[in-house]
């Protein structure tokens, strides 16, 4: 399977069956998939598609003149990419250096999940960038959660920020990551918009341009490690049958395109409301976190218009922007 060089080592030929699902999607897919990297093994989707965005923009600079590397490093420190960037896919059958929020290690096994990355740009949205940029990973759960309803007609339930559950085990998980071309760093989305803030507080979202970002989903059976043996589930357990793992793929990245072009053109209520009647949890629940002063609990209620979480503890109605949550 293997061919030729590539901008992380060897490039191999994407399956054919994987070819034929992008194929039954093409038009649906928008600005998505114009370029579609797969590896059979790889130690994080995410940082591959990282690199990427980094040698573009480096290639670009020194390629310019000094006027047009100027005009570069700027684009580059806004996190803007060259359209051809957008909309790059890596995809994996197996990750080594799989992870989560906050450094959480995403237990990735070959050939039972489905592990992807995705290059956007929502600060180059057309109404409110800093929105748009700030709801993205609550778009993609959305996004998510209706592929696997289309292609396999299980329900699965949203749980803020970035979880996805059938039941109260978890199925899939999102990580969106700001990547630095500059300094070649990445930091998740909403700590880089801030930690938490009361409800009469709390400064407006920063606009980012460039977003790496990542799902992985359980797809077959798995020898779970034992702290996650009662946690997490997969979509043939659930189904007790095989699933179409190129197929559920293409859906993914066709109801993620959809749900990005209402973050592009300012339908930020219609994902909020298809989130909100996907996450039952997300009010009425009792939940607990860290804060500097010790751990603090209290019970949702709900989230706001900018996708922060709202917490009702003693009276008052805290509004958590990031952090660990735990769910009581």
């Amino acid at each position: 399977m293997k061919s030729n060089q590539s901008d992380h080592g060897l490039r191999y030929e994407r399956p054919r069956e994987m070819d034929d699902a992008i194929a039954r999607v093409r038009d649906r897919l928008g600005r998505l998939g114009s370029m579609i990297r797969y590896y059979p093994t790889i130690g994080s989707t995410n940082d591959v598609a990282s690199d990427f965005v980094a040698r573009r923009l480096r290639a670009e600079g020194a390629s310019a003149s000094l006027a047009e590397a100027r005009v570069n490093r700027e684009r580059a420190e806004a996190g803007r990419l060259q359209p051809s960037a957008e909309g790059l896919v890596v995809v994996a059958d197996e990750q080594t250096a799989g992870r989560g929020r906050r450094g959480h290690t995403w237990f990735s096994p070959p050939g039972s999940g489905l592990y992807v990355s995705v290059v956007l740009t929502p600060g180059r949205a057309r109404v409110d960038p800093a929105r748009a940029t700030t709801l993205l990973t609550l778009a993609a759960g959305v996004a998510i959660a209706e592929a696997v309803e289309a292609t396999t007609g299980l329900a699965v339930d949203l749980k803020w920020p970035n979880d996805l559950f059938v039941g109260r085990r978890k199925l899939a998980g999102i990580l969106a990551e700001v990547v630095d071309p500059l300094r070649r760093s990445v930091l998740d989305t909403r700590e880089r918009n801030g930690a938490s803030a009361s409800a009469s507080g709390g400064g407006a979202p920063r606009e980012i341009g460039t977003v790496i970002l990542g799902y992985g989903i359980n797809v077959g059976p798995m020898a779970y490690p034992p702290e996650l043996a009662d946690r997490a589930t997969s979509l043939e357990s659930e189904l007790g049958r095989a699933i179409d793992r190129h197929q559920l793929f293409a859906e993914t990245l066709a109801a993620l395109a959809r749900r990005y072009e209402d973050l592009l053109d300012g339908r930020f209520d219609a994902i909020l409301d298809a989130w909100r009647r996907r996450a039952p949890a997300a009010t009425g629940a009792r939940v607990q976190w860290a804060t500097p002063s010790g751990q603090q609990s209290g019970i949702t209620d709900g989230i706001d218009d900018q996708g922060a979480l709202l917490v009702r503890i003693a009276g008052c109605v805290e509004r958590i922007v990031a952090g660990t949550l735990t769910w009581l």
